[in-house]
Formats: C-alpha cells, structure tokens, sequence
C-alpha cells in the first residue's frame, strides 16, 4: 500500500495517525520513505515491518492524536544477541519511525496530495522541522515534467529549506510538547525531510470478457489505475467490474477518453480482431510504457500484419509460467506487469544516478 492509497483512506478515517520510517539503516522489510496509516480503532493500512512493529506502534496512537504531538520511535534490531524483540522479528536493522496526527495542516495536505495523485501527478512532500522539532512545516510540489511520471520510486533526501519553485501547498502545524532533541540529534534526523510519491500507474484493458475480471483485480491490488474500455454495454458495468474505471465505445470513440500517456499500461483481451486491429491503428503515433496482446503468436502476427512496429509490445501476453485457466492467466499477466513496472523504476534510478533527468524506456519487447 502506497501514498496514494493513504491519502484516499485518511480522508474517510476521522482519528488515525501516519507512521513513516524517516531513517532506516541495516537490513530491514521495507525500505526508508516507507508509511502506513494507523487508526484509533485499531485498524491498520499498509505495514513497515513484517508485523513485528506494527503493534508497538498501535499502542502509541491514542497519545499521539490525544497530546497532537509527533513522535520519534527507535526500533533498533542491530545487535544480535539481543533476545527482547523475541523469536518473530523479520528485520536486523535501525529504523525510526515518525508518527504524526493526521489532523489540520496535515489532513489538508494529504487530501491535496490525492488530488494531484488522481490527476497523474508525481507529489513531493517535504517536512521541514523547527524549534527542536516541536514545529513542522509542509510544502507540496507537483512535478512540472509529465514525462517525469514514469518515476515511481520513494526517495528520502535533504535539501535545503524552501529550494521548491514550484508550490501548491505551504503550511505550518505547531505540536504543543517538546520532542527528545537530544535522541532527534543522536540519529542524525535532518532538519528537513522531502519524500517523492509517484501516482499508480495506469492500466488500460480493452474487453471486458469474464477472463478480464481476475486481471482487473490482480491490477488494483498490484498498484495500477484499472481502466476497462468495451464498446458492449452489457459486459461493461460497474457490477462485473467493482472500483475500476469504465469506458464504453468502439475504439475510435474511446481513445479521445482514453487520452493514452507515456505511463500506460494497455492490455488487448476483447477477442475481437478487427476491434483490436482498429484500435492498433489508432495506438501507433501515441506513447506508451506496454503493450500486451492476448492470444498466439500466429493470431498477433496476422493482428500486426502491414502495421509499423509497435513499441514496448509483449505477445503472447504474460509471463511463461505453465498458466492454464483464467485466473492463473492472470497472474502471468499480472507479474509481467509488476516486472516491467520495476524495470522502469530501475531503469529510473539509473539514469538519475548518472544525472540523466528521464528515463528513455524501462521495457524491452517479448515474442512478436
């Protein structure tokens, strides 16, 4: 579970607090930058551990929404002879977590964020801490690039106060109690923090069939925006397919809605040829980061024939996995998917480490 996923459920939690792993060192599940939001109740989304936190952390939440205070948590794992994390802990290394009331400032700029997240826009959230970290202030920016929302990596990094140009949200929280500077201090927190949060990606199925709805799913729980495009009415509703996007037309009715990007992920599973053929046609001048066909080798070269080549393209659709059956094509479907979205978050890294600010292409074509 992602930020975009946090900023949609605290807008429905009155009471809950956002944990956030500010530092991490050693081995550890989840990597710095990494939050998850932790209600009253006793409910919990997203995780930074394998479970051996989460508890601990629970336990704190009370105090935090009742004081309004932010609290700097050690959970340090490092020494192995050190038996009090008991037999189940997952992770050998440092982390402190930041809690934080989702109340106020905060509250305003998480619902901002998922504004921006909706629209397809990366977010930096950057908390610069004051007065011995008793006050913080939040700026947002928008990434101005659109070509820059292929990254999709978490980054934590120092920069300095108010270097952002470019600011859509710029407030201040006040927190009433002093936090222990002199632990704030001895792990080296940094006065500011900026975390980078890219949107989900988009996935575009075209077809609606009963062999769509595990895919669909698979998509939502694998991080992508879900879009099913049909042009038959009758398959494509809002009951076969629950919390995805629909559009409904023939393919030179859909793709002005579609309005296909550099960052979508698109998906031929109607069957139909000369539906599928047409909407190829209409694919070829537009960017895109996959194209995946379902059915054979042989039916995709007929489906290609006489067309330029097609970028990013993978036919037969999914990953050889010896899958038989809808649901189990799915998930082939589904983990070429998550690999080519890592590959282009990879690829993202790479190019940012050599000072390259975009990256060309995370993919490389399978089959043909």
């Amino acid at each position: 579970m992602e930020m975009h996923d946090l900023c949609a459920i605290a807008a429905r939690e009155s009471r809950c607090v956002l944990a956030t792993a500010v530092k991490v060192e050693g081995h550890a599940y989840r990597k710095q930058g990494v939050s998850m939001l932790l209600t009253e109740e006793g409910t919990m989304y997203g995780s930074i551990s394998p479970g051996c936190l989460e508890s601990d952390l629970q336990a704190r939440v009370v105090r935090v929404l009742n004081s309004q205070q932010l609290e700097f948590v050690e959970y340090d794992m490092r020494p192995e002879d050190d038996l009090s994390w008991g037999e189940t802990i997952g992770c050998g290394g440092l982390i402190i977590v930041l809690l934080e009331p989702v109340c106020g400032k905060l509250r305003s700029i998480m619902s901002d964020m998922q504004t921006y997240f909706q629209s397809g826009s990366i977010v930096e959230l950057t908390r610069s801490f004051y007065d011995q970290y008793t006050r913080i202030h939040y700026q947002t920016k928008v990434a101005e690039d659109a070509e820059s929302q292929t990254f999709s990596r978490l980054s934590l990094v120092n920069i300095h106060p108010f270097e952002s140009k470019v600011v859509t949200s710029d407030v201040e929280e006040n927190y009433p109690q002093r936090v222990g500077l002199s632990e704030v201090n001895r792990w080296d927190i940094p006065l500011q923090i900026t975390a980078k949060y890219a949107p989900k990606p988009r996935l575009i199925i075209v077809g609606a069939g009963n062999d769509v709805i595990p895919v669909a799913r698979l998509g939502n729980s694998a991080g992508f925006r879900v879009v099913v495009a049909d042009w038959r009415e009758t398959l494509c509703t809002a009951e076969r397919f629950p919390g995805v996007a629909l559009v409904r037309g023939f393919p030179r009715e859909i793709m002005p809605v579609l309005d296909i990007q550099s960052g979508d992920y698109i998906v031929l599973m109607s069957h139909q040829f000369p539906r599928e053929r047409e909407f190829l046609e209409l694919l070829e001048d537009r960017n895109y980061a996959y194209l995946g066909i379902m059915g054979s080798r042989t039916r995709t070269a007929r489906l290609l024939n006489e067309l330029p080549p097609l970028k990013h393209l993978h036919s037969p659709v999914g990953l050889t996995i010896g899958a038989d059956g809808p649901e189990e094509i799915a998930v082939s479907i589904a983990a070429e998917l998550i690999a080519c979205k890592r590959a282009a978050a990879a690829a993202e890294r790479r190019n940012v480490q050599r000072g390259i600010r975009h990256a060309t292409d995370g993919h490389r074509a399978s089959g043909g």
